[in-house]
């Protein structure tokens, strides 16, 4: 019989939990059971194992991190969203390592509900870039470029890779900066303006 309380999404949650102190590759069913308080065997009551719960945690966490991304990008436009949505991706990473590197896991296409939050999330940085005019094609090679590029940077800060004395918070904004006037460049829209 299951533990009281102890469900699939109590596991996911504690699991995440586990991962942003330890790192997703460091993840273990043993380290998930010990912080619930049993036996790895009580797992797999909620769970189909170790590569479940990473589908598990990375669904979860793309879903708050569309979460974030909907709440603080709502109302904006051009830079002022495209700073807001870089913001809300470098905090998410900072604050949940685990979750975050989670969500650089593509989704199991016969995973209906990870492939919908995965889309969410795409459609929601869309939603930014369509604020300078890009869509179709462009759309996606303007959203692979920011990606990569926010990627990048907070792979590189929680990895120490910044080590001089300057500013990284400033760092960071000459990127938005660079980002902002690449896309407006690329879209043929001009410093403050957005396409409507």
């Amino acid at each position: 019989m299951p533990r009281v309380g102890l469900t699939p999404d109590r596991v996911v949650a504690e699991a995440a939990a586990v991962a942003d102190e330890l790192g997703l590759d460091r993840l273990s069913l043993a380290a998930v059971a010990d912080r619930l308080g049993v036996r790895v065997p009580s797992l797999y009551k909620h769970v189909d194992g170790l590569d479940d719960l990473r589908r598990r945690i990375a669904r979860a966490a793309v879903r708050d991190l569309s979460d974030v991304f909907a709440s603080e990008t709502a109302g904006r436009s051009g830079r002022d969203a495209l700073a807001a949505c870089a913001a809300a991706w470098r905090h998410y990473a900072r604050e949940h390592p685990g979750r975050y590197a989670a969500v650089q896991r593509p989704p199991d296409p016969a995973d209906t509900e990870a492939v919908a939050a995965a889309e969410r999330l795409v459609q929601l940085i869309f939603a930014v870039l369509r604020g300078y005019g890009h869509g179709g094609a462009d759309e996606v090679h303007a959203t692979r470029a920011v990606r990569s590029a926010l990627h990048g940077f907070v792979t590189l800060e929680m990895g120490g890779g910044f080590g001089r004395p300057e500013d990284v918070d400033a760092s960071f904004d000459r990127l938005v900066d660079l980002l902002d006037a690449g896309l407006r460049a690329q879209a043929g829209v001009g410093p403050g303006q957005t396409r409507r």
